[in-house]
């Protein structure tokens, strides 16, 4: 076309575009009027006008398109339609609504969101209204629009739509829709949309899940809604499932169904399904598996069926036909990261060895690099870089869980696995070396550097793993990797690591990373760990290690990896909420661990701490004794298991063995206490020591032998008199020792069963080994060989509350009441006393309380009644004894759960807590007051009326700090209390305190 003609053309554009402008305003103008607020808005009641005004708008949205938006007249149209079909859509017109919902619809999806972006809000109203409308097609549209706003652009304002969506009730009526809805092929459209609109509120807004999951005729519709065989309605269920799972408490609600809904979804991820409905059930599952703990009770009901499923959507051959290539990759994608499950042990390890999970990895990271056949012989270390440079993450981090949970045993050759596995983790091996040689400078976000951080991690887990086989392959294979340029890979990022050490702030954290996993892996190699011996490599470590306890610099594994595409990065990248994962090792410091984890390896080939005086030397800002007190504080204050095992294992190399603990240093407390010692250990030399039997029939029951009733002669299978002899069991209270246990490592094992631990030289060790195997003290055991902490297992701290249990009544010499015991039925299964109580034990009280040790030494009436009644609810004794034998800080029912009660629901919660601080500052209960005031401090927010209920229970108890933080949360809505009379639920000196506070905030907020 020539320039003439172009310029004829726009021309012509711009007239029609004008004659269309001039008509729309023609219309628009009638119903704009100014308001108080000098806004303008657009009302008209007359329904001819309205539809005049909606086809005016439709035509003019008719008229635009990619070529005129930037045009002016267009611009500056936008904000005026919004405001027209604002108004429209608020009108009662059932003909209007359903036009004007048609024609806001098409405005939102037709024009581009840098137009809608500073308008959109004023459609979000009268959309989440309209929700209601029993018109089908005006609340199908309506809930359209809404979605389409919410997936499309960039809203910052999440706080006041969350709000208009709570004033419309807009979670209520797409519910009630639903469930009000008949799936045929009319109505097919309609519960997608609402189904789809429902799961993105769920998705973007974590207070909607529990009205959504809580409803139990919703979860009954849906169930009957899913059968329908159209894969589109399964997707749009299976979509709606994935956003209730993002909430704790709605997975759990899901899996209630348990048998039936895993076989459902299990199926849904089948090679018979279409590869929509496969992925949306991957998706699902996923979040569904997101603790360890759901993960082995899906597992108890599915697990066969659940790797088989993973195992054909991993090798893509089950799609039919020329399927779509993005259904194809999308699949894999969700198959691999379900199947990261083999992160938690259990028996699904079996199946997954069973149905070839080697070969299928190794044939995925084959069809990425473009390689049609698998090779039939070793490769060279160049053509494991092709293969391996185009490999997805997921399958490193698959391999690690594999090899971290082999059994020691396993063999691939009888597999036929092997050349697999060598290949895999030549792969592996090879991204490693290439990582390190590179110094970790690789952008973030780059895909290959998110896949060597995974291949690195895997390479560690496979040069520990317990399997002989792999982990002799991954030794083998990497110093192959390694040469020839292994030791100046390692003087590099020694030199890195030293200058991190000295610095006062850390350098980039994957180049951290990739250094510490290096130095771990280097560790276990003989032929560089006398380098880095030598080296002081030591003595870097220890001060990486300080410098981590030092400046709190733990990041996580999520952290490491931010952009790892695994079903765990769904914490990250979306607002899960009532979660609780304590199981996962390397997610709550994973520099710290390894760096743990490569110290231990370089103390454990250094020889006993004797061997190696020069350790500290010239260490005057970190000694020995410091690094134990830090590792202790691991143990005793870290909630992450891979933290406090290799802590645990670390102090077993400077004379300490087993698992300290704050309870242990609590109830050590009564080790050589004799007044109320119950038990004696009588030793063949004629030597006794008073213990007490509770202690030891939680920590050590070989050492207690039970007496054995005679068979009743009448009895002629003795079944009854075995049924007694088990509910009467009793303990001798003197037990006479075989010749073969000694005085000190008697001594030292019930230093073990006071404290959780015990301090022995190496003279000793070898006779504690033959004790402690004689008793059954596995983890002990495990200490005193020194053994590797195998990854995944719990951290075996000392826990109590065995004795509450039927066994520990023989040695129960003290029962607790409440003092406000509730109205409740009660029956205890040890005696027919029938008002609440525990049976509890004087020593352990005596142990964990100044105020018990008190009163036990008192000698008062009080220390030598049966019955001790403790001033609080029953609620608040509960959490309190299970502290006492735990040391598990009493929690609040969290998340959803809290947020949904009403406020004396909430104060219900609450109350023990407040009573709990009361007699923490009664009794001096260490930790309990602390935390049990922040627990009450994060839920001030909650509620007015519960703020106001809190500072009248905090001042009647003396708890002034608490009632500061009340009155501070009450201070902003001093003046709004007070006309309401809100205020006068206090007396007048508490209603003194809200209003100088309030007067503070004002003169505080002027000034700012």
């Amino acid at each position: 076309m020539s320039k003439r003609g172009g310029v004829e053309n726009n021309r012509a554009i711009t007239d029609r575009l004008l004659t269309c402008h001039q008509r729309l305003y023609s219309s628009l103008k009638l119903g704009f009027s100014s308001y108080d607020d000098k806004r303008r808005k657009w009302r008209c009641l007359d329904i001819e006008m309205q539809k005049h005004v909606v086809h005016s708008i439709s035509a003019f949205l008719g008229f635009i398109s990619a070529d005129t938006w930037q045009h002016p007249l267009v611009k500056d149209s936008v904000a005026d339609m919004i405001k027209a079909l604002e108004g429209t859509l608020q009108c009662n017109s059932e003909v209007v609504l359903i036009i004007a919902a048609k024609v806001a619809l098409k405005l939102v999806r037709d024009l581009p969101s840098s137009m809608l972006q500073s308008h959109v809000l004023n459609l979000i109203q009268p959309f989440s209204s309209l929700l209601s409308s029993h018109q089908l097609k005006v609340a199908s549209r309506c809930a359209n629009g809404l979605n389409h706003i919410l997936t499309h652009l960039i809203i910052k304002e999440d706080r006041v739509i969350w709000e208009i969506l709570t004033e419309t009730n807009a979670v209520i009526h797409i519910i009630n829709n639903i469930k009000n809805s008949s799936i045929n092929m009319e109505s097919i459209k309609y519960f997608q949309r609402m189904a789809s609109l429902l799961g993105r509120i769920l998705w973007r807004w974590p207070p909607s899940r529990y009205r959504v999951w809580n409803d139990a005729d919703l979860l009954r519709a849906l169930e009957v809604i899913r059968v329908n065989p159209n894969s589109s309605v399964k997707v749009a269920v299976f979509q709606l499932y994935s956003a209730l799972a993002l909430c704790g408490n709605g997975a759990e609600r899901l899996l209630e169904n348990g048998e039936n809904f895993i076989k459902m979804v299990v199926q849904c991820m089948g090679s018979t399904q279409p590869p929509p409905v496969r992925i949306e059930a991957f998706k699902l599952a996923q979040l569904l598996v997101m603790s360890g703990q759901r993960c082995s009770k899906i597992m108890r009901l599915s697990c066969e069926s659940i790797v088989q499923a993973i195992i054909y959507g991993l090798s893509g051959s089950s799609l039919p036909g020329r399927q779509n290539a993005k259904d194809q990759i999308s699949l894999v994608v969700e198959a691999g990261r379900l199947a990261q499950i083999t992160r938690w042990a259990g028996e699904h390890h079996i199946y997954f060895w069973k149905l070839g999970i080697d070969r299928v990895l190794f044939t995925l990271l084959l069809s990425k690099s473009h390689k049609a056949q698998p090779p039939r012989h070793s490769l060279s270390f160049e053509e494991l870089s092709a293969i391996a440079s185009e490999g997805p993450a997921f399958i490193w981090d698959i391999l690690g869980g594999l090899v971290t949970h082999c059994a020691e045993d396993f063999n691939p050759e009888m597999n036929e696995s092997d050349f697999s596995i060598n290949i895999l983790i030549g792969c592996a091996c090879w991204t490693f070396v290439d990582a390190i040689r590179k110094g970790g400078q690789i952008c973030q976000d780059d895909a290959n550097n998110i896949s060597s951080r995974s291949a690195s991690r895997a390479v560690l887990l496979m040069i520990y793993s317990p399997c002989k086989f792999i982990a002799s392959q991954a030794r083998s294979i990497l110093s192959a990797a390694l040469k020839p340029d292994g030791k100046r890979y390692l003087k590099s990022l020694m030199d890195y690591l030293h200058s991190v050490s000295s610095r006062d702030e850390f350098g980039g954290p994957d180049r951290i990373f990739f250094s510490i996993v290096g130095l771990t892996c280097y560790s276990v190699l003989p032929q560089y760990r006398k380098y880095i011996i030598q080296n002081e490599g030591i003595k870097m470590l220890l001060a990486f290690i300080k410098k981590c306890l030092r400046n709190d610099f733990n990041l996580g594994r999520l952290n490491v990896a931010t952009h790892l595409q695994d079903m765990f990065s769904l914490r990250t990248c979306y607002p899960t909420c009532c979660h609780t994962c304590t199981e996962d090792w390397d997610d709550g410091g994973i520099l710290l661990l390894f760096s743990l984890w490569g110290l231990a390896e370089l103390i454990h080939h250094s020889g006993p701490m004797r061997n190696c005086p020069d350790l500290f030397c010239g260490q005057m800002e970190y000694t020995e004794a410091q690094l134990i007190n830090d590792l202790q504080e691991i143990c005793n204050n870290t909630s992450t298991p891979g933290l406090r095992w290799y802590a645990a294992y670390l102090l077993s190399y400077f004379g300490v063995y087993g698992f300290p603990g704050r309870l242990g240093k609590r109830i050590g407390n009564a080790l050589g206490e004799k007044e109320n010692a119950d038990t004696q250990l009588i030793l063949k030399s004629g030597e006794s020591l008073s213990v007490h039997g509770v202690l030891l029939l939680v920590q050590c029951p070989s050492l207690l032998q039970t007496v054995e009733l005679p068979l009743d002669k009448k009895s002629s299978d003795g079944s009854s008199v075995r049924q007694y002899t088990e509910l009467t069991k009793k303990f001798k209270k003197e037990v006479h020792l075989s010749a073969h246990v000694h005085h000190l490592p008697l001594v030292k094992i019930l230093e073990f069963v006071y404290l959780g631990y015990l301090h022995a030289g190496e003279d000793l060790v070898k006779s504690l080994k033959s004790f402690a195997k004689h008793c059954k003290l596995q983890p002990l055991l495990q200490m005193l060989h020194r053994k590797r902490p195998r990854w995944g297992i719990p951290f075996p701290g000392l826990d109590l509350t065995r004795a509450l249990d039927f066994d520990g009544l023989a040695f129960s010499d003290v029962v607790l009441k409440a003092e406000a015991a509730e109205e409740m039925q009660w029956a205890c299964k040890f005696c027919f006393v029938l008002v609440p109580h525990m049976h509890v034990h004087k020593i352990i009280l005596w142990s964990s309380c100044d105020y018990f040790r008190a009163m036990y030494r008192s000698g008062m009436q009080e220390s030598r009644s049966l019955f001790v009644k403790v001033p609080i609810s029953w609620k608040a004794l509960v959490k309190l004894v299970d502290w006492i034998y735990s040391d598990k800080l009493p929690t609040l029912v969290s998340g959803c759960l809290f947020h949904n009660m009403d406020d004396r629901e909430k104060l219900q919660e609450l109350q023990p807590f407040l009573e709990l601080c009361w007699l923490a500052d009664q009794w001096l209960l260490e930790g309990i007051h602390e935390h049990c005031s922040r627990v009450v401090n994060s839920c001030l927010d909650s509620s007015e009326n519960l703020s106001l209920e809190v500072l009248q229970i905090s001042a009647r108890l003396s708890l002034w700090k608490l009632a500061e933080a009340a009155v501070n949360r009450l201070a902003p809505s001093y003046s709004r209390l007070r006309l309401t009379g809100e205020i006068e639920k206090l007396d007048k000196d508490l209603a003194d305190m809200v209003r100088a506070a309030s007067v503070r905030h004002s003169r505080d907020g002027s000034t700012k």
